[in-house]
């Protein structure tokens, strides 16, 4: 399959400042998802800094996808930007991770700043196609509470996916003459050394309050440290970074987080659930991929299992009309169909509150934190499910050249969702379910 042209890419995405076109921005983005899959697993093996794929990504227009409609008509809805995520997932999870944190911490201005200080950042970050990353993770409030890193308990989908040192002291901003300055070192999932603005916590260390940050890591202080052999999602340039007297101008301090969980607004609560919903997305584009691929693989592959019944005999030569085949692909088709069916309601219902703004009251917010429970909860179930069996299903090279890599989208899988059980995810549906119960306002991402 020859690989598309970048150019043709570009030529067909949207202008970043005109009214979104959804139909447009889901055919740039199946384009750009072809182009992906083409040479995927061979980028894989070779776990490279994405820079190519960063690259292919401006060409497409997607950084700026996902910014708040405003009065210039600028920005996609968030269902456009979840079905970006899925279908860029399907053809490479590790770059629709990237996308999927970004998109998110690009709404870190919205979420934590004020009104003018977002449209300030939104503008430039779309004129000059900024890809973000970081994490807005507040030490020292428990369980939960930060955007870009996920709870360390395990909710499932990107439980974990912090890399270095996940109980250090975090960061530190000291007023300086003009501003401040930032020190300490954390770690990320996605985004080191490849991304264009950072968006940080970080404790002052004149009043102890958490304040959310807005840093270049092109900075000289800023040092990087990527995360070598991991077993899945090899491309999102994990690892972590260094802060050794960075500046931060005053405009960059994007505001405080309270530290009292009633202080904090719905709305900001919104953050680390639109953060687990984006990466629900990747995973069920990995299982989607997966079971694409497999499939196109066992219409013409020869039979992967030895015949022990006389009648299967008939379907030896014919993989496609072995009933045992059909069985098996029948069960993860339905998986991933119940997985797509879950996640709808819960991409709908963020879409919804992400609309309302500072309007969200806590009794929405609670009702979207149970759906996108609901959503992970499932959803990581069927991406295990899919990506093992599949490995089963096309289990039948003859040597390492003919191996189709099928064990990429269950490595890939297994990084997104084994990081920790969805016993608390589940518990928090059962209380509210059962008793009404809101699941906790936390402000982690």
């Amino acid at each position: 399959m020859p690989k598309k042209s970048a150019t043709r890419i570009a030529s067909a995405s949207p202008q970043p400042n005109e009214a979104a076109d959804t139909g447009m921005w889901l055919r740039v983005t199946r384009e750009l998802a072809d182009d992906l899959a083409v040479d995927a697993l061979v980028r894989d093996r070779a776990g490279k800094p994405p820079y190519d794929e960063i690259s292919r990504l401006r060409e497409a227009g997607l950084p700026a996808l996902l910014l708040p409609p405003g009065p210039l008509g600028r920005g996609a809805d968030w269902r456009t930007a979840c079905a970006v995520i899925r279908d860029i997932s399907a053809a490479d999870s590790s770059i629709g991770e990237l996308l999927a944190r970004h998109y998110v911490l690009s709404w870190a201005p919205r979420f934590f700043g004020t009104a003018e200080s977002a449209d300030r950042l939104e503008l430039r970050a779309a004129e000059e196609q900024w890809l973000w990353g970081g994490s807005t993770d507040i030490p020292g409030m428990g369980m939960g509470t930060g955007m870009g890193m996920e709870a360390r308990s395990g909710t499932g989908i990107g439980a974990g996916a912090e890399t270095g040192s996940a109980g250090g002291p975090g960061l530190t901003l000291t007023p300086a003459p003009g501003g401040y300055v930032l020190n300490g070192r954390k770690g990320f999932g996605a985004g080191v050394g490849v991304a264009d603005r950072l968006a940080l916590s970080a404790v002052s260390s004149e009043t102890g309050e958490s304040l959310i940050v807005v840093v270049d890591p092109a900075h000289p202080a800023v040092t990087t440290d990527p995360a070598h052999d991991r077993l899945g999602q090899r491309l999102t340039a994990a690892g972590s970074i260094g802060f050794d007297s960075v500046p931060v101008s005053p405009d960059h301090v994007l505001g405080a987080v309270p530290r009292d969980e009633h202080d904090l607004s719905p709305f900001a609560a919104l953050a680390p659930l639109a953060l687990r919903l984006a990466l629900v997305q990747v995973a069920l584009g990995i299982a989607e991929g997966a079971l694409a691929e497999a499939r196109d693989f066992s219409r013409t592959a020869p039979r992967a299992w030895a015949v022990t019944v006389p009648d299967d005999a008939a379907y030896a030569a014919g993989p496609g009309r072995d009933p045992y085949l059909l069985l098996a692909y029948g069960e993860l088709v339905a998986a991933a169909h119940t997985a797509a069916a879950v996640v709808e309601p819960a991409t709908e219902a963020l879409a919804r509150g992400l609309l309302l703004g500072q309007e969200l009251g806590v009794e929405e917010r609670a009702d979207i934190a149970v759906l996108v429970a609901a959503a992970e909860a499932v959803t990581s179930k069927a991406a295990m499910q899919i990506t093992t069996r599949i490995m089963e299903l096309t289990d039948g090279a003859d040597s390492p050249a003919d191996d189709p890599g099928f064990d990429r989208f269950w490595r890939n899988a297994r990084v997104l969702t084994a990081q920790g059980s969805l016993t608390h995810s589940l518990r928090d549906i059962g209380d509210h379910y059962l008793n009404g119960t809101h699941p906790a306002l936390t402000l982690r991402m």
